[in-house]
């Protein structure tokens, strides 16, 4: 990522991102938590992309260098904490569940930046508690160095709907199947199923957060119906893509 902005403190602060707006490659010498209070967001460094709608959150630890990226109108709170200060145990990008407590602490939290009283202080620490309770969810699309892997991720990535199986892929990109689907174990950590699952996924909720109807998502992400569509992201986000939307209802500020 060239350009590398260093802010040594991480920010504390809620900011409104228009859909398609983005926060340029940057590093700070503090942990932060990267939260979406409307919209979906997208962090991505040089391992990969995590994202998130708003019933997730981003950890991402001191020193990592990642840009963010706005689907939808974002509504975005930033939670920065101390370097010596990691309630998660963490020294890699996580995505994180966020209870209705949780999102609601974080709201709060960054409201006011500058109020420095005892009772925000109280606020944080029951929020590191919460942190620390958040379960953690795979909501990752890795980043392949591997230039045979890289073809063919580009290829699915480009098109969700393609429903080409590995074999046909690799035939397209010069990499026999085996191969490829050692270099997604290896270098992955998933199959080529569950990298392609994910990559759909990511494209759903930045349709989704942009109004597009369930049943156009499902086609343009290649599930086979809106039903199988409906299945697959109830089971990794808890809730149906039609109440996507109206679950993270944007505050004023």
């Amino acid at each position: 990522m060239p350009n590398i902005r260093h802010t040594p403190s991480a920010p504390t602060r809620a900011q409104v991102l228009a859909a398609g707006e983005r926060v340029a490659a940057h590093r700070h010498d503090d942990h932060q938590i990267v939260y979406a209070g409307s919209g979906v967001l997208a962090v991505t460094t040089d391992a990969g992309t995590w994202f998130a709608p708003g019933n997730r959150a981003i950890w991402v630890p001191a020193g990592t260098v990642h840009a963010h990226r706005a689907h939808g109108h974002l509504a975005l709170h930033l939670v920065g904490l101390p370097v010596d200060d990691n309630p998660l145990g963490l020294d890699a990008p996580t995505v994180l569940a966020v209870s209705p407590l949780l999102r609601e602490l974080i709201l709060a939290y960054t409201r006011d930046p500058d109020d420095d009283s005892p009772e925000r202080r109280r606020l944080l620490a029951v929020l590191r508690d919460q942190l620390r309770a958040s379960p953690q969810q795979p909501l990752r699309l890795p980043t392949p160095t591997d230039p045979r892997l890289a073809a063919v991720c580009a290829l699915v990535h480009a098109d969700p709907a393609d429903t080409r199986t590995l074999a046909t892929l690799g035939a397209a990109t010069g990499a026999g199947e085996r191969t490829l689907s050692r270099l997604f174990r290896n270098e992955l950590g998933m199959t080529f199923p569950q990298w392609r699952t994910q990559s759909r996924l990511y494209h759903a909720l930045r349709l989704l957060a942009e109004d597009t109807p369930v049943t156009t998502v499902a086609h343009r992400c290649g599930w086979s119906s809106a039903s199988a569509f409906i299945d697959v992201f109830r089971r990794s986000f808890g809730y149906t893509p039609g109440t996507h939307n109206r679950r993270t209802p944007q505050r004023g500020r």
